[in-house]
């Protein structure tokens, strides 16, 4: 019998872009694979099945645009005879709670960044041939790579920052802010197993900056680069004059513009960083620039 208190739990991130910073709407969602009920029991959904689920979402975001104004009755029937619809659900596969490796992978996949710079190659203005820094970037699959003034490729990153206030994650039913507030002050968020805090407080969270840091760039920020030994934080400055006296004191305040520091170059398949040499060269890994627009 349908429970008309169940609810499901999604969180839902907003991305934007595509594998070349082109603009590319689309949403990652994790969704509890069924309903969680009011007597504190956890009902699992039937197998989904693609075709009806795709065909819903469809609907629902063409009423919805719709609804705002921003199409007509004219251009939903359009839309509805193309081929390809231009709507696709892909669902994977189910990870269970105490799966702990997956359901990190997942949570770090639906916010990933906007590009990836082991997939970057940097060229300096001043070993282009014409002069002008390049980006080279290459697919995800590496199956493909294009070229593009350094310039370009920032205006292109940066039509993917968040406005102010603006959400990129959101939370939906039982996983909803208000969903578990309500839950906390009855005392009740433990009472689903499936629910997995991580045991921190506010201050506690705040407070693990670092591990997060090297979690993900893969070094510790609390080891000294010179004598590798452990530091510890002895205060935080956030006043703008006192940072700028102590960064001109130590020679460290750079006002000018210039490239990015030189790192070793990135070698990868089909594309060979080619140092100090001619890039226009035809007898080069790396193509004339043009033929890569």
């Amino acid at each position: 019998m349908l429970d008309k208190d169940a609810v499901p739990g999604a969180s839902i991130a907003v991305q934007t872009y595509g594998d070349f910073l082109n603009f590319n709407p689309h949403l990652h969602a994790i969704v509890s694979d069924g309903c969680f009920l009011k007597d504190g029991s956890f009902q699992t959904a039937p197998v989904f099945i693609l075709k009806d689920l795709g065909e819903a979402f469809q609907y629902e975001v063409l009423k919805m645009l719709k609804k705002e104004g921003k199409i007509n009755d004219a251009i939903v029937e359009n839309m509805l005879s193309w081929h390809h619809s231009g709507f696709n659900v892909y669902i994977g596969d189910r990870i269970e709670p105490d799966d702990k490796t997956g359901v990190g992978n997942l949570a770090r996949y639906i916010i990933r960044a906007c590009f990836s710079q082991e997939r970057l190659v940097y060229i300096p203005a001043k070993k282009s041939d014409d002069g002008i820094a390049k980006v080279i970037y290459t697919s995800k699959d590496r199956k493909s790579r294009k070229a593009f003034n350094a310039l370009d490729w920032l205006a292109r990153l940066v039509t993917h920052i968040p406005g102010r206030y603006e959400h990129t994650v959101r939370y939906y039913g039982y996983f909803s802010n208000k969903s578990r507030g309500l839950r906390k002050k009855a005392e009740t968020d433990d009472a689903i197993p499936t629910i997995m805090s991580n045991g921190m407080s506010s201050k506690e969270a705040g407070q693990n900056w670092a591990r997060l840091i090297q979690k993900i760039y893969e070094i510790d920020p609390l080891i000294c680069p010179r004598c590798q030994g452990q530091m510890k934080i002895i205060s935080i400055i956030d006043d703008f004059e006192i940072i700028d006296k102590i960064l001109k004191h130590l020679n460290l305040w750079v006002i000018h513009n210039h490239d990015p520091p030189e790192k070793e170059p990135v070698y990868i398949p089909e594309l060979t960083y080619i140092g100090d040499s001619d890039y226009g060269n035809s007898g080069f890994q790396i193509p004339v620039f043009d033929e890569w627009y």
